[in-house]
This record gives C-alpha cells, sequence and structure tokens, in this order.
C-alpha cells in the first residue's frame, strides 16, 4: 500500500445513526439540500461545535473548516467578540418587536461601509434580500421583466428558478415542482461573463427590463470571478436603458472586501443585497440602494415588504460585533495573502501530481476545479469539470481532517482564524490527495 493510501478512516456511526432518524422527520434528513451530501456521495456528517478554524463531528472528529457555515464566520467559530457581543445582548432579551438603537447602529455601520447604499432594510435571510430588491425594483421601474445570468443563485424564490438556458433570449423554465411556469416567464436568463451577449439582449429588450441581478462574483458554481469589463457593461447598459442593477452580494459583501464587490471592481451598482457577515452567523439579510429607490419601500412608498423578526437584536448584535473587527487596519490584506498562499499550494502540489486543476480566489474565498483550462471563467467551463474527481478528492481530504463544501459548485471560505498551522496542514492533506488520485 502506497504511503499516501494509507491513512485509516475515521468513524462517522454517530453521524450515520443521527441521518437515519433524521429521515424519519425531515424531509431528506436534513434541512437545506446541499447538506445531504448527494453532490458527493456517502452521509452527511452532523456537528457539534467549532473552535476557531476548527470543526468537530459528533463522533469527536475534528477538521479545518473551508465551509464556515457558508461564508458568515470569517473570523472562525466562537469568536470571542461575537460571543461577548450576543452575551451582553441575552441579558436584555431576545427580541422586542420593536425598533431598537442597534438597528440604527448596523445601519448607518452598512451605509458607511458601502456608499451606494443610501438607505438599508434589514430581513431575515438573502433569499428574502432578493426577493424584496426585485419587488422594489419593479415598483420603481413600472416594469415586469427580469434579468439574470447561468450559474448565479439568488435564493429559492419562485421568479429566479430558473434553468440556466444556453440561448441569450430564451425564457427560463422553472428549475423546481411548485414554481408555475408564469412566475419564470418574466425570467430572462443570460450566459454567464458575456458582454457582448448582454450588450445584444438589451438592444432588442433593454426597454421591458426592470432590473438585472447578479452575483458581481459568481459563488454558486463554484467561484469564477467576472471578467474584465463584464461588470461595467453591465452598469452601462442598464443606465442606458433605465433598468436596476441589483448586485446580489449576500455571501461576496463583506467577504472579498471591507465594501464587498462592489468596491473591488469600482463598479456601483443601483441596489445592493447582503447577508452573511453581517449576522455573524445568525440569520440576517438586509437590501439597501440608491435613497429614491428605496424610497419605494413601505412604510414610505407602495412597495410593501415586512418582517416580524427583521433587524433581530440577537442577529445586529453579532453582526455590529462583526463589521467591528474586520475594520481592523490590515485585515483584508492578511486574508488575501491568506487565501493566496492555499491556492497558489493547492496548485502546485496538482501539477507535481499530474492532476489537472485550477482555482480562482477573491478576499477570503475561493474555487477549485479539476479541469485542463488554464481558467475556469464561463457556466460551460464548470459544468465541463471533472465532478467525480472532485468527488473522490472531497472524501480523500476528509478523511485527513479537511472539511471542503460537499459539491463542486460551491465556494469555499478563508477565514482570520486559518493561520499557517492550518494551511500547511491543509497543504500536506492535498498533496497526499493528489497522489492517491494519480494512482486511483
Amino acid at each position: 500500500m502506497s504511503a499516501f493510501e494509507s491513512t485509516p478512516e475515521k468513524s462517522h456511526s454517530r453521524s450515520a445513526a443521527l441521518f437515519e432518524e433524521a429521515k424519519r422527520y425531515i424531509p431528506g434528513g436534513v434541512n437545506s439540500p446541499v447538506r445531504a451530501f448527494r453532490g458527493v456521495g456517502g452521509n452527511p456528517l452532523f456537528f457539534q461545535g467549532g473552535e476557531g478554524a476548527w470543526l468537530t463531528d459528533e463522533d469527536n472528529n475534528r477538521y479545518i473548516d473551508y465551509v464556515g457555515a457558508w461564508g458568515p464566520l470569517i473570523l472562525g467559530h466562537r469568536h470571542p467578540a461575537v460571543i461577548e457581543a450576543l452575551q451582553t445582548q441575552l441579558m436584555q432579551g431576545l427580541g422586542y418587536g420593536a425598533s431598537t438603537e442597534a438597528e440604527v447602529t448596523i445601519a448607518k455601520t452598512i451605509c458607511k461601509l458601502v456608499p451606494s447604499i443610501e438607505r438599508v432594510r434589514l430581513v431575515t435571510s438573502g433569499t428574502e434580500a432578493t426577493m424584496s430588491a426585485i419587488r422594489v425594483a419593479r415598483g420603481f421601474t413600472r416594469r415586469d421583466k427580469i434579468v439574470k445570468f447561468e450559474g448565479c443563485y439568488h435564493g429559492h424564490v419562485d421568479g429566479l428558478l430558473v434553468k440556466a438556458g444556453s440561448g441569450a433570449l430564451t425564457l427560463g423554465e422553472p428549475d423546481s415542482l411548485g414554481v408555475p411556469k408564469a412566475y419564470t416567464d418574466l425570467t430572462y436568463v443570460l450566459p454567464s461573463n458575456d458582454a457582448d451577449a448582454l450588450v445584444a439582449f438589451f438592444e432588442k429588450h433593454g426597454n421591458e427590463i426592470a432590473c438585472v441581478i447578479v452575483e458581481p462574483i459568481a459563488g454558486n458554481m463554484n467561484l469564477v470571478p467576472p471578467l474584465p469589463g463584464y461588470l461595467e457593461t453591465m452598469r452601462d447598459v442598464c443606465t442606458q436603458y433605465g433598468a436596476v442593477l441589483i448586485f446580489d452580494e449576500v455571501m461576496t459583501g463583506f467577504r472579498v472586501a471591507l465594501g464587498g464587490a462592489q468596491s473591488h471592481y469600482k463598479v456601483t451598482p443601483d441596489m445592493t443585497t447582503l447577508g452573511k457577515v453581517i449576522g455573524g452567523g445568525l440569520p440576517v439579510g438586509a437590501f439597501g440602494g440608491r435613497r429614491e429607490i428605496m424610497e419605494m419601500v413601505a412604510p414610505m412608498g407602495a412597495v410593501y415588504q415586512a418582517g416580524t423578526l427583521a433587524g433581530s437584536p440577537l442577529a445586529v448584535a453579532a453582526g455590529m460585533a462583526m463589521l467591528t473587527a474586520i475594520q481592523a487596519p490590515g485585515f483584508y490584506e492578511s486574508l488575501n495573502a491568506r487565501t493566496g498562499t492555499l491556492m497558489n499550494g493547492l496548485e502546485e502540489r496538482a501539477r507535481a501530481a499530474g492532476i489537472p486543476f485550477t482555482t480562482h480566489s477573491v478576499g477570503g474565498m475561493f474555487g477549485c476545479f479539476f479541469s485542463k483550462e488554464e481558467k475556469v471563467n464561463t457556466f460551460e467551463q464548470v459544468m465541463a469539470c471533472n465532478v467525480e474527481q472532485f468527488k473522490k478528492y472531497f472524501h480523500l481530504m476528509l478523511n485527513r481532517g479537511v472539511y471542503l463544501a460537499p459539491s463542486a459548485f460551491e465556494a469555499g471560505f478563508v477565514g482570520a482564524a486559518h493561520g499557517d498551522r492550518e494551511i500547511g496542514l491543509t497543504l500536506d492533506a492535498a498533496e497526499q490527495a493528489f497522489n492517491t488520485l494519480e494512482r486511483s
């Protein structure tokens, strides 16, 4: 047996038993589909705790965590400042169903850090944020049709659950049972990272479009940054035809830069949706934008939006602790350096093992692709990657104590808690995994 293949299998018996029990009460045994490990095979893990960059499962196995609760834990698990903020708020109350000073503080902070947001409304999830932003854009423009892009996910909103079609002018078909086709008839799906297709579409339909919604850095077909000029073209055509440009920064907001992807690429949207980091790990979302657009929202305007638990004192407390910490001098420079070290190391080890492999990274987000392409820049290239090889790699890394997203189509996350030790251990595990793949 090769030294690279000698790692003992971890026991996951407790997780397996919990999964069997969960399936008796929860559809598919999980409360969100990606947790089911359908994309990689095997049974999902059940976790009992986290500390810093590490997670511990129900069988007491420890893992270096590159999921980070799907993005919000940019400081790591159980960061002292976040825990202290939550403990303080717990002593004051869980919630009031009424306004608090903390809501004003976090709204003011968001508007300061993301200057394109002049007014912001807190909600309880990213899905609610995107749904609400589109409703406001439709109310503002008095138009109904919207544009999204292949490979971009904006939550389980009926009108956005549309298959990624290849034709620039093809109306989408529902991507889920239970979604009436009439809802998606108002949604156009354009090719990702294709500025020419975008211009051609708007030349024919621009005056009918209420809004364009996009992940400025796609994080739901793995991580795919925008090609040069793509976001700039999007901004230009939206301005020309009076459509509202919405940046879905639920994932990228405060993850890739202090002002989000829009500050990184210096492209200003009309509206922005946020989540993840602004809740510090608790359920939260927000949508905001130009004052004249946001004044369409009730009670000022006629676009209705409401939420009983919006502005949860606990979520706001955790979010403010997170937003305060990430403003420390050098925070993002250090985060970028850590992520770059990890990606460069993975590419070097894959290359040494003869494995076709490439990466992308922006700020604390990264994507890994088993592909012969030098860089993966389009939805078609993502879909052409070797998913079977990723599945093997996922389990090899898991068995070596590295927890990656259980899907070839999800971004990964590096946080401030990932130090030299964690990155070194990850690269050692990857070297073994790549060499095992070579022999498989």
